[in-house]
């Protein structure tokens, strides 16, 4: 085993600031593809005609990227190693019609996004974000990263069994933030807001795709500081790692016998069935044109595949220290004890024996530990992209991720040398 790689601050630092500026998928995949510019990527449109040239491209489609790097002297049937993600969190979104209110107050009407713990966005300073269309066809970001609504709980004056009985929140009704005052409530009223808040023109907003965000920023805890604590770990501490890892294994050049990919999908909380999801098209399809553009065939494509391999990089459920009981007795992963390999027989995870092998290479050769998870036979297993990545393009792959608590939470609880690690096993995994 190599030496393990002395621990680097500075990427949990980088991973902190990228967490705070990525509220939405749309702002993380700019993000992630700003990173990837500095490397020497270059965006390449689907609508063009690809080349097969040496070198870092990516596709950004809504809240997805697709990324890679062609070495010199890359075949067309030359295999690829793949680091998947997903980019969504479960939020709450602002629906279709969002201006409401009752009894002096405006709120804004959401809908609830994926599996969130309700409880978590209560009495919470939060900001909106998103993507706003144009009535001439383009888009752009927005971030109000202030606080602007709050959805508050009830008083216990009002409530008096809530600590003996448990919070039992209606997803309608109790979960509407409140932004303002007012009893004349009209429609337009928000996004004439964000209009102004992003210097366009009245009325220039035809279409939205807005989310609720947190503004604490993430933070280190602990008495030294080996914990950090934020939003969105589920699944943009992914989707930073393969992005450093891409571009570290860039940066080397020639000499890699596969081509390294990331990929990192949207709607993954919601079940991945769309044109940006993990059982989408995209990514066929872009492994499908880089190998054309290297002048392959079906042939070329199909041996591509079938030597290809996907790390599945998602969060894991760390060892609870009030709840060891709901872990299998024998898996008690622990934060900052290297990145899990997930395993389920029922395929919820697409690890098998010969994928823990891959996985295994890649951190002896980086030199990091990893655990393992496995479920309590008495809970339901979660899953993931792997499964989905695996059946639908026939590709090897492996599921694996960080050990955090408080999945799903508005802000979630990892060590601060993880991600570290995990971004040495995903660059060891690329490089192959």
């Amino acid at each position: 085993m190599s030496e393990p790689p002395r621990f680097d601050r500075g990427h949990t630092d980088d991973l902190m600031s990228f967490l705070a500026a990525s509220p939405t998928p749309y702002h993380a995949v700019a993000n992630a593809a700003e990173r990837l510019e500095k490397a020497g990527f270059r965006q390449v449109a689907e609508t063009d005609a690809w080349d097969g040239t040496a070198g870092g491209k990516y596709v950004l489609r809504g809240g997805a990227i697709i990324a890679w790097y062609v070495p010199e002297g890359a075949e067309a049937h030359t295999p690829f190693r793949i680091v998947g993600a997903h980019t969504d969190s479960p939020t709450l979104r602002v629906k279709p019609r969002p201006d409401s209110g009752a009894h002096g107050w405006r709120q804004v009407a959401v809908e609830i996004y994926g599996g969130p713990l309700l409880n978590s966005w209560l009495d919470r300073d939060l900001g909106l974000a998103g993507r706003l269309s144009l009535r001439d066809g383009t888009t752009c970001l927005v971030d109000v990263d202030r606080p602007l609504l709050r959805v508050p709980q009830l008083a216990i004056h009002l409530d008096r069994a809530v600590n003996s009985d448990g919070l039992k929140l209606d997803k309608q009704r109790h979960m509407q933030p409140v932004w303002g005052l007012g009893e004349d409530v009209r429609d337009g009223d928000l996004i004439a807001f964000l209009e102004e808040t992003a210097g366009l023109p009245d009325g220039s907003v035809t279409g939205w795709d807005l989310m609720v965000h947190p503004v604490e920023p993430p933070a280190y805890l602990g008495r030294d500081r080996e914990l950090v604590a934020g939003p969105r770990m589920d699944n943009l501490l992914s989707v930073h790692a393969g992005t450093a890892a891409l571009a570290a294994v860039a940066g080397h050049g020639s000499g890699l016998s596969y081509i390294p990919v990331l990929a990192a999908f949207d709607h993954e909380e919601n079940g991945s069935q769309s044109d940006t999801g993990a059982d989408g098209p995209l990514l066929g399809s872009v492994l499908e044109r880089s190998v054309h553009a290297r002048g392959g065939s079906l042939e070329d494509r199909a041996r591509a595949l079938a030597g290809t391999v996907c790390l599945s990089s998602d969060t894991g459920h760390a060892v609870h220290p009030n709840y060891a009981e709901r872990h299998d007795p024998t898996h008690h992963p622990r934060v900052d004890g290297g990145p899990l390999l997930k395993v389920n027989v029922n395929n919820r995870y697409a690890t098998d024996g010969s994928g823990r092998a891959v996985f295994a290479a890649a951190c002896e050769k980086a030199g990091v530990p990893f655990q393992t998870f496995v479920s309590n036979n008495a809970m339901p297993c979660g899953t993931t992209i792997g499964p989905i990545t695996a059946a639908r393009h026939g590709i090897r792959t492996v599921d694996i991720g960080v050990a955090i608590l408080s999945m799903h939470s508005v802000r979630e609880l990892c060590g601060a040398m993880d991600p570290y690690l995990l971004a040495n096993a995903l660059t060891a995994f690329l490089e192959g």
